[in-house]
Order: structure tokens, then C-alpha cells, then sequence
């Protein structure tokens, strides 16, 4: 047997980064039995591979404060991920949070629940969703950072996130705590207890069982200031509507000839609170108001999730493992969105409340027609901001085999996976039909207080109930086994071999409730949007590792993937360990991916959505509404607006495939300090994307066949066939990224205390990618492009410190500055500064079996920087990369018995 070296200890403080204790790391010197690393089928004693995985103790997570496996994905300096539970406001997917490794797209980085895969989220995504993870339940998160692993399937491109929770325990353990952000609102709460009995060694059997609660309170855009508008003029930031309360009119009335035009008529726009709106205009037709919708918008969400972790295990003789293991978790989000914009309304002069009647002043810049309709753009305060309950409920079921015959290592497994989520309109939604016939019949007053009549009237349009239902399985059965082959070339280490198969099959359905659908236009759901994917998927593969001599080994696999509907594929890998001697190794490998769109991503149903900025139509409001002179233009309709956009699946979708290169080098220079740093290379051809709304409002020559525009030409939102953009998924041209992984970890004793120092970063030296098939290159690093940015240094600094029953510790986590999404000014109002936090914690052990921690994140109450980016919901500020609570005081009590 290979003897573990102190570099191979120290190697694995490095992989584990800052959170890879010292009772761990004593742990593993006194161990030498055989282990499964993340990456590879093979059991060994050094847990040291060709490839570079980071290990993360939950232990040390907890004292930190982290309850969530959002928080943990966040501490990966790998990740460049961009949607967390803050981006469910406004989406149907429950509150989901994504890993994105190199930040090439979260459908490429495989999320594993020991070892296997699980389903991915319903909606929004073809992506698991973190947060559905039993968090109370895991040991220890293991994070492969190279991707295309030929034991878990090729569409690992940008790597893997494994996580592990313990095999079985004996006794109770509860834990209590509370998290209190200084500012209002986001407060958390969270509980777990967990039991085990049976010594599976003596008693042949061990049962365990986890529950987790957790509770978050919502943080509303009026509870930070940074995030409390979207008007920002001095910033150049206007993130405003121009459906308003009270309503804009407009009326089309006929004009003496136009000099320079020639156009007979003009749209006059005019609004009864123009003065004392949110941002009033003036147009060479009209006023006009434009209305903050962002004020109401959760800059975090309401959540409640409850969580269940159950594992049987039994063993059969001393060389056989038979066990049953389920979890269960269900999420309930809830998230509150502005009042429901109503365009394309109409009032005659028979309404009460038609301007000029009495009860609505006249415009003062034009003389109303009374022989004409004026158009209405409203949106209905009164019945609230939009509210939708998303209930989210992700369930697992394995029952699994292991041991050893004949010197074979073996495992085999049938696997069930399901995620559903339910979403449901509770408040603020409008039957549409309703409402266009109240302020037709005179009923409701879209510019200002309503009558008892008209109130009444808006509780009866009142639209409540299940708006869709999404659902995703994953089944099938797997196996693999292993075995030493023998000292083949004198190294005085045997060979090994791996052989394994997987069968699984996948399930998509989307249902829509087609009775609330089509008379809610605001939610962006399509009536006729129901429909279903399947597909089998099997796999075949093989890994052999060679010690050639004493210091290199090299390793070989090969994996065969076979799709139902995308035909074969085959991809090798290969890898080296060169260690000259007890200070230095040297790793690197190379490998090919291949990975099938999802079926989300093929049949998801075609929503429509409003664009995250606001825009001019390039055809009817060419010269912006200042200067507006086209005959059919109107400003409140075509300038300045945000359009439909129409988002989803696509048919017609082609793989993409992926080449995957890696070095690295890890030294211990001196006792107990350990250094590493690895390079690695990403190559995507065909990535499936979407193209960027900007993109198509930029170049509206290039992107014509993208306009759909409805009977009259326009792009306008009204009616059951509106006009909009079309930007589905789609294959869109190559992509290539490479960088450096660094890590330190460092470990003195002294005076009868214990000093940990850890260090991981990540820097990005190159993100380019085309927009489409041929394209030019767009340059991403540092830069907010289409999507978002990619940071070019990110890093984390852990300081722990221990002694008897004390311990404490210091997090630092700190992302680099980039130039911003819109270019307003490359001074100042166009760069993204610098992000960073600090945490500190503490904790004592007064007794056997109790632990108190406590501690403050974001201690410096660090408010996120300034950024004028459209894409989410939030404004003045990127939720994807921050954190809106500030300074935010923790208190954790556990017990074990």
C-alpha cells in the first residue's frame, strides 16, 4: 500500500482550503484505508488525484453562520454563479439558487447528492437547485474543478459539486439559531434535530434521520435605500414604466399637414398627476408620467423550507452494505412584484370620469375630442402589487448495495428523482377582461380614488388560484466496480481498474392552467404553453490508473453516452500525478465533453416576458420621444418602453461540446504550509444561450425577422396578440476561458492554541465568447456584457483560531470591480466597484455535548456597490454578486445527546 506522505496531508488541507480543521487533518494521517474521491472510481488511500478538488467541512461552515447551500456556493471562488433566491422575484422557479463553475452556465456544472445526480429544477432552469439540499444533513462538500468527469457523465463541463452527507451516526443532536440583519427586515430563523441508532459495525445496522427547518423574512425595496428606486437621474439610471397610477390618456386627433412629415394626425399624451408623478415628461405631442415600479419589488423574497433526511443501512456478512436513502424538501417562496400594468384600454366621453366631465380635469395641453376614445395605460394600485406563492418540493428516493467479492470493489443502485413546483397567483392579479370592461362602462376611475362601486368591482376581478405546474424526474439504476491489478511496471504501487453503467431516464412536464392564464397577460404565462419531454440516457465506462514508477502515475478513462434523441457520443479523459518528491506534485489532465440540451431547454413553453430595459421602437419612435415625428408614433405606446419578449425552448437545438485542460502544482515549502496553484483551459463550441435583448434593440437592421409586431404594426403589449421580440434558445457560436486556481493553508500551534490560515482565489485571465455561429468575439472579463459580468479575481481568506473549549475566526470573501451593463459615463457612473465582506465569529463548548456560537457577517456593513444594470427586478444595485441584509448579527445553540 501506498504510504501517505506529509505533502499528501498537506495536499489535502490545500483541497479543503480554509475549511479543513486540524482534528481533521490528524484524522487523515491516522486513516489508511481505501476512500472514493470525487472524480474517480477508484478507491485509494492518498486521497490525491490528477485533478483538483476542494473539500468543505460543514463543521466549519456552521461556525461561520452559514444554514444554506446558496451561502455555500458562494464561498466557492471557482463559482461565478448569478441566480440565487433574490432572482426568484418575478420567476416561477420557488426560489431556486444555482452553481455556475467558471461561469459558463449553470446546466454545465453537475450538482451530485452522494455521488448521483438529482433533478433538476421545474422551472426557470435546466439546473439543479442548492437550495433543495438537506443542508443539516452533509459532512462535507467535495468540488471538482475540472470538468467533463468520465465517472459522472461528460456534461459535467465546467466541473463538479458533490454533495456528502454522513454515511450514519448514533445519538441526537439539536440545533437552535436566529439571524438579525442591524437594518429592518430579512430576519432568519432556523432549527434541526437529528437521531441515530445501531452501530453498523457491531450491530450490524444503523438508522438516522435529519429534519431542518429554516424561515427567512422578506427585505423590501423600501428597507434599503440602495435598492428603494429606480429613478435615478443623476446616476443615469431609469428604470421606470410608462403604465402608470394614476393612468396616462392619449388621444389621436387629426392636424394641419406636418412641414417635414406630412402627417394629418398626432397622438397627444396627458396625464391628470403629471406634476407630482414619479418622473413627468414632456413630449412635443403631450406630458407624460413615468411611474417607479421598483419600489415594490422584494429585494429578497419570503421563504420557508422544511427538510428530511432519512438513511437505513444493514450490513449483510463483513463484506456487504445494503441501504435505503431518501430526502425530501419543500420550499415555499413568496414574492411581491409592482400592480398589474393594463395597457390598451379604452374610455368614451359616456364614462363619468372621461377628462373634461367634471370629476377628471381636462388635459391643459391639448383640447380633448369628446367624439373620440382616448387610450388608457393603467395600472391598478388599489388591488395591490403582485403577489405569487411558489411552493417548490424536491424528493429523492436510492436504495443502493456495496461491498467486496473476489477483490472487486461494487456498488449498484436504482435512483429516483422528482422536482415539482406549484405556482400560484395569491393577490394583486386582475381578471384582464374585467377590468377593460370597467373603465369601458364607466365603473373604475384609472386617475384616481374609486368609488364604493368601483372598489367592489376590483375585488370581483380579483384573480387568484394555480397559475402552472412544473415537473421533472429522474430514474434509472447504475453499478460500477473496481480492483488493484498489480504492481504492473515495478513502481511498488498496484494498477487499478473501474468499470461502471447507468441507465436513467428523463421526464419534463409543464402544465398550465389555462382558465387563469389567459386572463392574466402579466404573468408572461402562455395559455397554450402545456407540453412534455422524455428521453433514456446510457452510459458505459471505464477508468485504469497506472503508477508507472514510483513518482508517476498516469490515468486513463473513457466514457460512452448514448441519448435516445441525440444519438452517441464518446469522450476520453487523461490524466498524470508526477511527485518527485515529499514537497512538490504535479497534476494535470485533459479531457472532452459533450452535453445534450436539456429538456427544458428543448420543450419549455414560449413565455412572454418584459424586457429588463426600456427601449424605443426602431421603427415607430426612430429619434427617441424627444424628437418624435413619425405620423403613427405614440410616445406613451413606442418610446421608452419596456417590451414583451418572448423567452423559451427550441426544438431545433444542437449539443454542445466542450474541451477541458488542466495543470497544476501543489509544495509544501515548509512544515505545515502548503501552496498550490492550477491552471486550467475551457473550449465550448455550440453553446445553447439566448440571444441578449440588447442585441436586438441595437441592431434592429440585423435582427428585423426577430419583430414580431401585431395587426397595426406595433410592438405594443395590448390585446390577445401583442407584438414582441423573439429570443428563444438557441445554439450560438464558441466560447473560451481559461485562468488560475491559487490556495494556501497554513497551521501553527503555540502556547496550547491552534492557528489555521487558509487562502483560495480564483483569476480569470480570459472569457470571450460570439453571439452567434462565426461571430465576433465579445470580451467578458471585468466587463458587464449581455448576461452579466465575469469577476477577474475572486478570493476568501479564512484566520481560525482555537483553544480548549474557545475558538474564533475571521472570513474574508472579496470579488474585483468591472465596467457596468449600460454606458453612461466611464468615470464614474459606469464601474461596478470592488465587493468585499468580513465575518467574524466565535465559539464555546461550556459543557459536554453544547456548542454556542455567535458572530456578525458583514461586519463593515458593507452596502453593495452602485450598479445600473437591467436584468433583474432589483434596481440600483446587482442582487446576483451582494447581499442586500448588511450588517447582520447570528446566534446558533446546539446540543448533542
Amino acid at each position: 500500500m501506498f504510504k501517505r506522505t506529509k505533502l499528501a496531508v498537506g495536499i489535502g488541507a490545500v483541497c479543503g482550503g480554509v475549511l479543513l480543521s486540524a482534528s481533521t487533518l490528524a484524522l487523515a494521517q491516522q486513516q489508511l484505508e481505501r476512500v472514493e474521491v470525487t472524480g474517480s472510481a477508484i478507491k485509494r488511500i492518498d486521497a490525491e488525484t490528477a485533478v483538483p478538488i476542494t473539500i468543505i467541512k460543514v463543521e466549519e461552515l456552521k461556525k461561520e453562520g452559514v444554514t444554506t447551500i446558496e451561502q455555500v456556493i458562494n464561498r466557492i471562488t471557482a463559482s461565478q454563479s448569478n441566480q440565487g433566491t433574490s432572482q426568484s422575484v418575478g420567476t416561477s422557479s420557488g426560489g431556486a439558487a444555482f452553481a455556475d463553475l467558471r461561469g459558463i452556465g449553470p446546466n454545465k456544472t453537475l450538482i451530485l447528492l452522494n455521488g448521483r445526480r438529482i433533478a433538476n429544477n421545474a422551472f426557470d432552469s435546466s439546473a439543479t437547485d442548492v437550495n433543495m439540499i438537506p443542508f443539516a444533513a452533509l459532512e462535507r462538500v467535495e468540488v471538482l474543478r475540472d470538468g467533463a468527469s468520465a465517472l459522472y457523465g461528460t456534461d459535467a463541463i465546467g466541473g463538479v459539486i458533490n454533495f456528502i452527507t454522513k454515511k450514519s451516526f448514533t445519538g441526537g443532536t439539536m440545533t437552535i439559531g436566529a439571524d438579525i440583519p442591524q437594518a429592518s427586515g430579512g430576519k432568519a430563523y432556523n432549527a434541526n434535530i437529528g437521531y441515530g441508532f445501531g452501530d453498523l459495525d457491531k450491530d450490524r445496522f444503523n438508522l438516522m434521520a435529519v429534519l431542518d427547518y429554516q424561515k427567512q423574512d422578506p427585505i423590501g425595496a423600501d428597507q434599503r435605500a440602495f435598492g428603494s428606486t429606480g429613478i435615478i437621474p443623476s446616476r443615469g439610471v431609469f428604470r421606470d414604466s410608462g403604465t402608470t397610477f394614476p393612468a396616462t390618456y392619449s388621444q389621436r386627433q387629426a392636424i394641419p399637414p406636418d412641414p417635414v412629415t406630412g402627417a394629418t394626425s398626432r397622438t397627444f399624451t396627458a396625464n391628470p398627476a403629471a406634476p407630482a408623478c414619479d418622473l413627468p415628461l414632456s413630449y412635443p405631442s403631450g406630458t407624460g408620467c413615468r411611474y417607479d415600479f421598483t419600489r415594490w419589488i422584494d429585494l429578497v423574497p419570503e421563504s420557508e423550507r422544511l427538510s428530511f433526511f432519512g438513511k437505513a443501512s444493514a450490513k449483510l456478512g463483513d463484506d456487504h452494505t445494503v441501504a435505503l436513502e431518501y430526502f425530501r424538501t419543500s420550499n415555499l417562496n413568496t414574492a411581491v412584484l409592482s400592480p398589474v400594468p393594463q395597457t390598451g384600454l379604452t374610455m368614451t366621453s359616456s364614462s363619468p370620469f372621461f377628462p373634461g366631465n367634471g370629476i377628471t380635469p381636462a388635459p391643459t395641453n391639448f383640447t380633448i375630442d369628446p367624439s373620440l376614445p382616448i387610450g388608457v395605460n393603467w395600472r391598478s394600485a388599489a388591488a395591490g402589487g403582485r403577489t405569487g406563492e411558489t411552493e417548490n418540493v424536491q424528493q429523492r428516493f436510492v436504495g443502493s448495495v456495496e461491498g467486496v467479492v473476489a477483490s472487486w470493489d461494487y456498488q449498484a443502485a436504482f435512483f429516483y428523482n422528482e422536482n415539482e413546483v406549484i405556482d400560484k397567483l395569491i393577490g394583486g392579479y386582475n381578471n384582464d377582461q374585467m377590468i377593460t370592461d370597467g373603465i369601458t362602462g364607466g365603473i373604475l376611475n384609472p386617475f384616481g380614488p374609486q368609488t364604493a362601486a368601483g372598489t367592489q368591482y376590483l375585488q370581483d376581478a380579483a384573480l387568484r388560484g394555480e397559475l402552472q405546474t412544473g415537473k421533472g424526474t429522474v430514474y434509472g439504476v447504475d453499478g460500477r466496480v473496481s480492483r488493484e491489478l498489480g504492481d504492473w511496471f515495478g513502481s511498488g504501487r498496484p494498477a487499478a481498474l473501474a468499470l461502471g453503467a447507468e441507465f436513467r431516464k428523463e421526464e419534463f412536464d409543464n402544465v398550465i392552467n389555462v382558465a387563469i392564464a389567459s386572463q392574466a397577460a402579466s404573468t408572461g404565462v402562455d395559455e397554450s404553453g402545456t407540453v412534455n419531454g422524455k428521453r433514456d440516457v446510457s452510459a458505459f465506462y471505464g477508468e485504469l490508473n497506472l503508477p508507472v514508477t514510483k513518482t508517476l502515475e498516469l490515468t486513463a478513462a473513457l466514457r460512452h453516452d448514448r441519448y435516445s434523441d441525440f444519438g452517441n457520443t464518446t469522450n476520453p479523459k487523461v490524466g498524470f500525478r508526477w511527485q518527485p518528491s515529499q514537497q512538490v506534485l504535479a497534476r494535470g489532465s485533459y479531457s472532452t465533453g459533450f452535453r445534450a440540451p436539456s429538456l427544458y431547454e428543448l420543450y419549455a413553453p414560449r413565455t412572454l416576458t418584459f424586457t429588463g430595459n426600456s427601449y424605443d421602437d426602431p421603427v415607430l419612435c426612430p429619434d427617441g420621444a424627444d424628437g418624435v415625428n413619425t405620423p403613427n408614433t405614440d410616445p406613451g405606446r413606442d418610446c421608452n418602453q419596456q417590451f414583451l419578449i418572448q423567452r423559451g425552448g427550441n426544438l431545433q437545438l444542437q449539443p454542445e461540446k466542450a474541451k477541458n485542460l488542466t495543470f497544476g502544482i501543489v509544495v509544501e515549502p515548509v512544515a505545515d504550509l502548503t501552496l498550490g496553484i492550477d491552471f486550467w483551459w475551457i473550449k465550448i463550441t455550440n453553446q445553447i444561450t439566448q440571444l441578449p435583448e440588447q442585441l436586438i434593440f441595437n441592431d434592429p437592421v440585423k435582427y428585423a425577422a426577430r419583430y414580431q409586431r401585431d395587426a397595426n404594426g406595433t410592438l405594443s403589449p395590448d390585446g390577445a396578440n401583442p407584438g414582441f421580440v423573439v429570443a428563444p434558445n438557441e445554439n450560438l457560436g464558441d466560447l473560451n476561458t481559461n485562468g488560475i486556481d491559487l490556495s494556501a493553508n497554513y497551521r501553527l500551534r503555540a502556547a496550547g492554541s491552534t492557528f489555521t490560515f487558509g487562502f483560495n482565489g480564483t483569476y480569470v485571465n480570459e472569457y470571450e465568447y460570439q453571439r452567434e455561429i462565426g461571430g465576433d468575439w465579445v470580451q467578458n472579463v471585468g466587463m458587464f456584457v449581455d448576461a452579466g459580468p465575469i469577476f477577474r479575481w475572486q478570493q476568501a481568506i479564512n484566520i481560525n483560531w482555537s483553544s480548549g473549549a474557545w475558538s474564533a475566526g475571521m472570513v474574508h470573501r472579496y470579488k474585483s470591480s468591472y465596467v457596468d451593463e449600460n454606458f453612461v459615463d466611464p468615470e464614474f457612473y459606469n464601474h461596478v466597484k470592488s465587493y468585499y465582506t468580513v465575518d467574524i465569529y466565535a465559539g464555546w463548548q461550556p459543557l459536554k455535548g453544547l456548542s454556542l456560537t455567535a458572530g456578525i457577517r458583514n461586519l463593515m456593513d458593507q452596502a453593495p456597490p452602485f450598479s445600473n444594470q437591467a436584468g433583474t427586478f432589483q434596481t440600483g444595485y446587482d442582487p446576483r454578486f451582494t447581499d442586500p441584509a448588511g450588517r447582520t448579527f447570528y446566534a446558533r445553540a446546539g446540543y448533542s445527546f
